[in-house]
């Protein structure tokens, strides 16, 4: 229950930050780089400061490089492309399309020895069900349909990769502290010599630090989640309330259509996290 509430939390906080980036990026006052940067620049300073005040719980263990660099690469990979997917796509078509990892998740828990009752893979087949009815009935834009199902599979792997490491080897505070860390000096370093823009500007408008503010708050939410379940459970429960976030927000504020279609496939979805937890 601890994981649902922080999940429920964090991506609340995960899509008004988003929202706010793709409007502004679509209204040129905000750049793709300075985007993720303020996506990633948070995150690993309000872990520190967790380590440093309250836990205190920093390990990382040089066993975890291999796995950890593995998941450094896809990672990085996976800041572009999911940041040209959200700007392209529909805010709904994106997060129904990253339904997608939900499967595969569940192919690695079990491989990981995880026990995944019958009613739980119910749950996720109806959800796989909600996104096929989506495809089946035109619900979905086309704009930015592969790179949101690219995001989706390479998620897989860095989530996976994740639970592993803070299972096996690294705390939570660690195993994120480096890897956002390494993230944020990409995004920085690419900016500069492929866009020659100083990412750090951003920081001067309130606008931009309640953006960057609430991604921290969600990275670091859900960073914690993945302790209280496995992998396929908790990335279930994000992707459902992703996606029912977004047609909020995409029907509010960026007037996207198929409403109805979009509703059907939701409480399909809903019926789908009831069975996880039933």
């Amino acid at each position: 229950m601890i994981g649902i509430v922080l999940i429920a939390v964090g991506e609340l906080f995960s899509q008004i930050s988003t929202s706010i980036g793709k409007y502004e990026v679509a209204h040129k006052k905000e750049s793709l780089y300075a985007m993720g940067f303020l996506h990633s620049v948070w995150t690993a300073l309000f872990l520190l400061l967790m380590v440093t005040f309250w836990r205190g719980e920093f390990v990382f263990s040089l066993a975890s490089l291999p796995t950890f660099i593995a998941r450094a690469l896809l990672e990085v990979t996976l800041v572009f492309v999911a940041l040209h997917a959200v700007l392209k796509a529909d805010r709904s078509t994106f997060s129904f399309l990253r339904v997608l990892t939900i499967p595969f998740l569940l192919i690695v828990d079990v491989a990981l020895g995880y026990n995944i009752s019958t009613n739980q893979m119910l749950g996720i087949s109806a959800i796989v069900i909600a996104l096929l009815f989506l495809f089946m009935n035109h619900g979905l834009s086309r704009k930015g349909k592969l790179l949101s199902i690219a995001s989706a599979l390479l998620a897989v792997g860095t989530i996976s990769l994740y639970k592993y490491n803070i299972t096996n080897f690294n705390s939570v505070e660690g195993e994120q502290i480096v890897m956002h860390t390494i993230i944020l000096l990409t995004i920085i370093f690419t900016a500069w010599i492929k866009g020659h823009e100083n990412v750090f500007k951003t920081l001067a408008q309130k606008v931009f630090i309640f953006q960057s503010l609430t991604a921290g708050l969600a990275s670091v939410f859900m960073s914690f989640a993945y302790l209280f379940a496995p992998a396929s459970i908790i990335t279930t429960t994000k992707r459902s309330l992703e996606i029912l976030y977004s047609m909020i927000f995409g029907r509010s504020y960026f007037h996207e259509k198929h409403f109805g279609i979009k509703i059907s496939a939701l409480v399909l979805t809903v019926f789908g996290i009831w069975m996880l937890f039933a």
